[in-house]
């Protein structure tokens, strides 16, 4: 195990040679594996709920066990996350005929499934590099996009952040809400419509709710996925439109 001084000085186990490199490692366990059950944990239990001990359980190992192969809890969170950007299906931005838009749209949708279906991983994107092998082809991907809508050089990295930043918020607060509202034994129509009536009868809220009305009849939806859908989608579509309006501001100005 690594002294806490020794870790301060680490930024990233991806930046390391890695463990398990002794002979006489035990029987059954590699790094793929650990990360597997890690996973599984988090998104059975929670990342509050997390820890070496617990894993090695999961496992049926000692906890000395998984220490051959990862230095800290941290090396085995980094590795999680990096495994669950490995479900995204990305696009090819050198594809002939592909629009850039159409392709926005899919990892825009695909980052937000994946922090709405694993939640925990929400935490961790700002507390890792995310320099792993599958979060570097997710933001390659996402740079090759943008590159081609048109923007100038100076525009790209804000044009990622205003859309990704975007994505990660919707997509955190939709997953933990979906999260609360399974920790309370209802599904998450259920406590909207309990949440929706609390708030309507309560003196500090009720004039706010009612002020907004006309807004949430007009947004439609009969379930709350639906509402999900719907403000995502023209959000995005809102964000796109920002992104053509500033191509032809630059070309205007060449």
């Amino acid at each position: 195990m690594v002294e806490a001084g020794q870790r301060a000085a680490r930024t990233s186990v991806w930046l390391e040679g890695g463990k398990a490199r002794r002979g006489g490692q035990p029987t059954g366990l590699d790094r793929e594996r650990i990360t597997d059950a890690t996973v599984r944990l988090l998104d059975r239990e929670g990342l509050a709920k997390f820890s070496m001990r617990r894993l090695a359980g999961e496992l049926n190992v000692t906890a000395m066990s998984v220490y051959w192969y990862v230095d800290t809890k941290d090396d085995l969170l980094e590795l999680a996350l990096d495994a669950i950007y490995g479900e995204l299906d990305l696009p090819d931005p050198e594809a002939d005929g592909e629009d850039w838009r159409d392709q926005l749209r899919a990892l825009a949708r695909g980052y937000r499934a994946l922090l709405v279906r694993h939640p925990w991983i929400s935490p961790l994107v700002g507390t890792f590099l995310n320099i792993g092998p599958n979060s570097l082809a997710f933001s390659r991907v996402i740079h090759g996009v943008i590159r081609r809508t048109g923007l100038p050089a100076y525009g790209v990295a804000a044009a990622i952040s205003s859309v990704f930043q975007f994505v990660y918020g919707f997509g955190t607060i939709e997953g933990q809400f979906n999260a609360r509202s399974a920790q309370v034994g209802m599904t998450p129509d259920e406590y909207f419509r309990d949440a929706m009536s609390a708030v309507s009868q309560a003196p500090q809220t009720a004039d706010l709710v009612k002020e907004a009305e006309d807004i949430m009849a007009a947004r439609g939806g009969d379930t709350v996925e639906e509402m999900w859908e719907r403000d995502f989608d023209f959000a995005l579509d809102l964000l796109i439109a920002g992104i053509e309006a500033m191509v032809q501001r630059a070309e205007r100005n060449g």
